[in-house]
């Protein structure tokens, strides 16, 4: 992530408060693909843009976690006709974009340009954090997890939602930039600005494959 995003003030005066320390990157992490669905990478869709970057990057991570036994989590959203037409979901009231996502849909599937497994878990979940009322969390942990990268879409949104509930729930966070996009620059660079200073470590793509394929995963990365 390229320093000064926001100016030398902006900098300055969230080092005085404090934020921006690197966090302990574990040994045990793994990868959480957030919401790479058609419904967000097919522009095609009211609610998608064209993330084929995003796709093949975050690609390209999967299967350098795969060499190294690093487990994949995959999410999408998903309603039910009830839940999509009715108005018990509170935040398709302010979304009605993501009416569309449907169960069974197109727009819910996994963009199939991703090398996923039918090994890979897939959360479904109703909102934008992948934790909220989902078994994320209980599944990680049981997984031994401690350190968590973040990928998909959008970093103003799902991402930084999920983000946020990782560390909420003791996991280290990682945000590889490549491997998460939105359907506008200024969101994106807000969102990854806030990831950075509050929450994860927003890194480079080679930065991330060299922390999962290194024996020293608990090594800072810029050392």
């Amino acid at each position: 992530m390229a320093d000064g995003m926001y100016g030398r003030d902006t900098d300055d005066t969230y080092a005085h408060a404090g934020f921006g320390a690197p966090v302990r990157r574990g040994e045990h992490p793994a990868i959480v693909v957030v919401d790479l669905t058609n419904g967000f990478t097919d522009p095609a869709y009211p609610s998608g843009t064209d993330l084929s970057e995003v796709v093949a990057a975050t690609s390209a991570l999967i299967e350098h976690g795969r060499a190294a036994g690093v487990p994949v989590v995959f999410t999408t959203i998903a309603y039910t006709p009830a839940e999509a037409d009715g108005e018990m979901v509170t935040w398709l009231r302010k979304a009605p974009g993501m009416r569309a996502m449907r169960e069974g849909s197109p727009a819910v599937a996994i963009d199939e340009r991703l090398p996923r497994r039918p090994e890979d878990v897939l959360v479904v979940k109703k909102g934008a954090s992948a934790f909220f009322g989902t078994s994320l969390a209980s599944t990680l942990t049981g997984l031994g997890c401690d350190t968590v990268l973040i990928c998909g879409a959008t970093t103003s949104g799902c991402v930084r939602a999920t983000v946020v509930d990782a560390v909420q729930c003791g996991f280290s966070v990682l945000v590889p930039c490549e491997c998460v996009g939105d359907r506008a620059a200024g969101p994106h660079e807000a969102g990854l600005f806030d990831i950075n200073a509050k929450y994860g470590d927003v890194v480079g793509l080679a930065d991330a494959v060299g922390y999962l394929t290194s024996p020293a995963k608990g090594a800072d990365l810029d050392a």
